[in-house]
């Protein structure tokens, strides 16, 4: 079976905007509260780390149920790790999901700081200074035969599009509008020269684009 490279649950707001500016360790997306930009998401009754009944179903839940199924890997940028700069300062740090991320898989997160892998739970984080290439051909080595998500941030979802590395992606465009911030598009039609896109709206308001290569 083919690995495929996909995004998913990637949510932007209506301006495009998938984070703010002025990264901080209490704020990981800067000005963007991320529980309004993924409110359809963790309103769902499936969110991972759910502990309270009830929650949203039907399509949004199916897509953060479905969240996990097949990947074996993935890639994310430094900033989606942590908000430090520059060298790694000796701090702990163990990334934003406390003792069990989310993951279950190998992570590569991409730095021009490399510093030895950390395992924490079921994850383990490796730190890699590599081209998008270089970094896909570590991770579908790491996922044995399963599909390798690319998690973002909005700059590592770019220089993936910019290198024609994604077959698949998934984005919901949140009823928002931010005017500055970490933008990943001007619309979404404007990948269509690449990909077929089919966009559904939700009852939530957020509507989700689909695309898939041509």
């Amino acid at each position: 079976m083919t690995q495929r490279v996909c995004v998913q649950n990637f949510t932007v707001s209506r301006d495009g905007i998938g984070a703010g500016q002025k990264q901080t360790l209490e704020r990981p997306f800067g000005h963007v509260d991320p529980g309004d930009l993924m409110a359809w998401a963790f309103g769902t009754a499936h969110f991972p780390g759910r502990t309270d009944p009830g929650g949203s179903r039907g399509l949004e839940d199916y897509l953060t149920r479905d969240f996990a199924h097949g990947i074996g890997a993935e890639i994310m940028g430094r900033h989606k790790f942590g908000p430090q700069r520059g060298p790694w300062p000796e701090d702990g740090w163990k990334g934003w999901w406390g003792e069990e991320p989310p993951f279950h898989t190998p992570v590569f997160v991409l730095t021009h700081h490399p510093r030895p892998p950390l395992t924490v739970g079921e994850t383990t984080f490796h730190f890699v200074d590599a081209t998008p290439s270089a970094a896909l051909e570590q991770a579908k080595a790491a996922a044995d035969g399963k599909d390798v998500r690319i998690g973002g941030g909005v700059s590592t979802v770019r220089q993936f599009l910019e290198a024609d590395l994604i077959d698949e992606m998934h984005v919901a465009i949140a009823p928002l509008e931010y005017g500055t911030g970490l933008r990943l598009w001007d619309r979404p039609e404007e990948l269509e020269d690449r990909f077929h896109l089919e966009q559904v709206t939700a009852p939530s308001g957020v509507t989700h684009c689909f695309f898939w290569r041509r």
